[in-house]
């Protein structure tokens, strides 16, 4: 008869039962085919109920350890070929965490202020939405999003990028790099895809994961070089034409005519047209997306709503041509949308009620108050020989030229003594050549410039 020490158990009976008599059978106290004790006895002999035993046993035999016969009792079943390996009694989770380092100011970042966020208006959406949406929140949202929030994105393309787009077109994802491989796996892995150099060194590692050749190609004073296009014989152009990252280039029509000419000579061609700030234009009217002159349907559009609204909001968007758009539906609707149907159905209330549009509105009079003044906090401490600053009126970062012999290195290496930190346009050049262009990226989104003017003031004495 199987007796346990029933004392200062911790936890349920029965998942105690269950334990002693697994750990029998792993150790061959208990041999395969012998049978157990009934549950009437065992439970009479230890002092417990049989509805203890009985949860017990059916455990044991969900997983496979004993097995019933009926009329005859319970059985141990054959796991000879089941090879115990005992845990290590102190583990090592030697997992080595990514860590956050400290900044005390950073020249770079490309959050928002927390008091720029809507979260008022956001949260009275959310709580409609939650009201009066109950039946479609729970509903399995469509392979592309939900039609409220693609309809939503058509009619903004529409007003502000004079955009002519069926909802139908719009494929909703939670963030670009995931619409990036979405991509991969439609236009296929055997093409080369090809980004800007210098450009955004993320998009390089999207690609090589995904296992896809993919190379570079330079740049001049209007953006991509189409000739570079051709040496490197690439499938796919992954451009971002409004306001390159980081140079800040806006690529002239003449340019994006010989660009879609380029992609027009092979049928396999296409453009990814990455549109990720250009919302922000402070000066004038926004300049029309590639997409809009495309007459041959060989230009993908991306955007996001992680810079207009904030980067911890995980939504973006592409526009596929109609034949891609086809052939996404047929080859690759069985993806879930990876966006929450909450946040879609709020994000499209958001849009049509027009609230997205006072925002933009809102968010680039601020950026231009704040970009006056940040410019006026430069010219204070640096002289035009001392510093240059190349800017065009769009996105939300400019370029800081200086004038000096030393390195950029050293100059990134004594701000981070003081836990500040810059980047340099060489620090996203793809084929990892050194040089001292002595161009510094500043991006002022979530900067105080209170805090700015101490950080150029060291800055100077570096330099």
């Amino acid at each position: 008869m199987l007796t346990y020490n029933f004392e200062n158990v911790d936890g349920p009976l029965y998942e105690y039962v269950y334990k002693c008599i697994k750990e029998d059978i792993l150790e061959g106290n208990l041999s395969t085919g012998i049978k157990l004790p009934s549950k009437r006895s065992f439970a009479k002999n230890n002092g417990v109920s049989t509805i203890t035993i009985q949860n017990a046993y059916d455990q044991l035999i969900s997983e496979g350890y004993i097995y019933a016969i009926p009329k005859k009792g319970y059985y141990v079943a054959d796991i000879t070929d089941f090879k115990k390996v005992k845990r290590p009694e102190k583990a090592s989770m030697d997992i080595k965490v990514p860590v956050r380092e400290e900044i005390v100011f950073d020249f770079s970042s490309n959050k928002i202020e927390v008091d720029n966020f809507p979260f008022s208006i956001w949260a009275r959406l959310m709580r409609d939405t939650i009201s009066n949406r109950e039946g479609e929140l729970l509903e399995i949202s469509p392979c592309g999003g939900v039609y409220e929030l693609r309809e939503a994105i058509a009619e903004h393309l529409s007003s502000f990028r004079g955009m002519s787009v069926d909802p139908n077109q719009i494929i909703v994802g939670a963030g670009t790099e995931y619409l990036y491989g979405l991509l991969i796996k439609l236009l296929g892995k055997d093409k080369i895809y090809c980004i800007e150099n210098p450009g955004y060194k993320k998009l390089y590692a999207i690609y090589k994961s995904n296992d896809v050749c993919c190379k570079s190609a330079g740049l001049d004073e209007q953006g991509v070089v189409v000739d570079d296009l051709r040496k490197v014989k690439a499938d796919i152009a992954h451009i971002s034409p409004t306001h390159h990252f980081p140079t800040g280039i806006t690529m002239p029509v003449n340019r994006r005519y010989e660009l879609l000419a380029w992609a027009n000579e092979k049928e396999s061609r296409y453009i990814i047209e990455d549109d990720y700030d250009s919302e922000f234009r402070l000066n004038g009217k926004p300049i029309p997306p590639l997409q809009s002159i495309d007459a041959c349907e060989k230009v993908i559009y991306m955007n996001t709503f992680s810079k207009s609204l904030a980067s911890t909001i995980r939504i973006s968007y592409m526009v596929l041509p109609r034949h891609l758009a086809n052939r996404y539906y047929e080859q690759l609707s069985f993806y879930s949308c990876t966006v929450s149907t909450f946040e879609q159905y709020t994000l499209a209330s958001f849009i049509k009620k027009g609230y997205f549009e006072k925002h933009i509105n809102r968010m680039r009079l601020h950026y231009g108050r704040k970009r006056t003044q940040i410019l006026q906090t430069i010219r204070n401490i640096f002289s035009n020989n001392e510093c240059e600053i190349l800017e065009n009126d769009s996105g939300l970062h400019f370029l800081l030229q200086f004038n000096t012999k030393v390195s950029d290195e050293y100059v990134k290496e004594k701000l981070w003594e003081k836990k500040i930190k810059i980047v340099t346009v060489a620090d996203f050049d793809t084929e990892k050549k050194k040089q001292n262009k002595h161009q510094f990226i500043l991006n002022y989104s979530n900067m105080n410039p209170d805090e700015l003017e101490n950080a150029l003031k060291y800055l100077k004495k570096i330099i």
